[in-house]
């Protein structure tokens, strides 16, 4: 069974990621540099995003170091193991950040903005979360079997969590669009996540959740407007995982559409864009995905993040308000 955490702890754990993700950060960067891996952005794109050619990526790599490592040293260092839930936990992050830097390593080596196809990507994330929600479900037989209480979770609920976490990989990728949108929504998100899971007395999810929101926060003084490296796939893809993945945890659906709305949005708005232009050949946005149609509607960069991250914000603050008073 899981273990509370206190407030202290967590803030303990996710300053210690904000200090690594500081410290890797610049000698990160400079290797991306001499490496040559620069973004690449999308001739269709809004004209302003050109002038971020070549802009170091893959930077989720130090993000997810940083992340990982607070996370892993915390636990150890504050509760003397590194527990089964921490375990599980990361290698979901591992498997889903794999396959991102996978598609992040195609796109530079092609010099273009495509990587792996789609169906490629699909299957590898389909069999990551399959294989995440094998083990949850194995966790939750032997809490369940300690408790004397039957299984909640049945076959249902599994296919519902492993079309959750691939949904949810892929919202916090199209997400990632404008200098810091992503890596401020899941600090967001992990505040909220970190709350419930001490509320829950989950102490190996909340200490998570704060590692998450540290090493966002800190990749976040690499990321801001204007971005001197972006997260790439290999970031996006692991923390989208990772949200899907507390929230199957903690049993938590309705929290995941809470504390993920805006990238629910965004990937909404690809699907419904999609299935206007293939039935009626027209297109209900200037650009998906969401936040590009407010760019080309005259919006600035910093306007949409900031505009994003307080409907973010409003989101995750009503859900932990109504949690708390249930």
């Amino acid at each position: 069974m899981s273990s509370p955490a206190t407030g202290i702890e967590m803030a303990m754990v996710g300053a210690g990621a904000v200090v690594l993700a500081a410290a890797l950060g610049p000698p990160t960067i400079a290797a991306l540099r001499r490496g040559g891996v620069g973004q690449r952005v999308r001739d269709d794109g809004p004209q302003r995003h050109l002038e971020k050619q070549g802009t170091p990526t893959m930077g989720g790599v130090f993000l997810l170091a940083a992340w990982l490592g607070a996370a892993v040293l915390g636990q150890w260092l504050l509760r003397g193991e590194v527990s089964l839930t921490m375990v599980t936990l990361l290698a979901l992050v591992g498997a889903f950040a794999a396959i991102g830097a996978a598609d992040d390593w195609r796109k530079v080596r092609r010099g273009r903005s495509l990587g792996l196809r789609a169906r490629e990507k699909l299957a590898l994330q389909v069999v990551a979360a399959g294989a995440f929600v094998y083990a949850l479900v194995g966790g939750r037989m032997i809490e369940a079997a300690c408790a004397g209480q039957p299984l909640a979770l049945g076959a249902g609920g599994m296919v519902f969590w492993v079309l959750a976490t691939v949904a949810t990989s892929n919202a916090v990728n199209l997400a990632d669009g404008l200098d810091g949108l992503a890596a401020g929504l899941c600090v967001i998100a992990a505040v909220g996540f970190g709350a419930l899971a001490l509320d829950a007395g989950q102490g190996e999810v909340a200490l998570f959740a704060a590692a998450l929101g540290g090493a966002c926060a800190g990749f976040l003084f690499f990321n801001r407007h204007p971005a001197r490296v972006f997260m790439g796939d290999v970031g996006s893809l692991g923390l989208g995982a990772a949200l899907a993945g507390m929230a199957a945890w903690l049993d938590r659906p309705v929290a995941l559409l809470a504390l993920c709305l805006v990238p629910f949005l965004e990937e909404l708005s690809v699907i419904a864009q999609v299935i206007s232009f293939k039935t009626t050949g027209r297109r209900i946005l200037r650009m998906s995905p969401l936040h590009h149609h407010f760019e080309l509607s005259g919006w600035s960069e910093r306007r949409v993040v900031w505009t994003f991250w307080v409907l973010g914000a409003a989101a995750a603050a009503a859900l932990v308000a109504a949690a708390w008073r249930a």
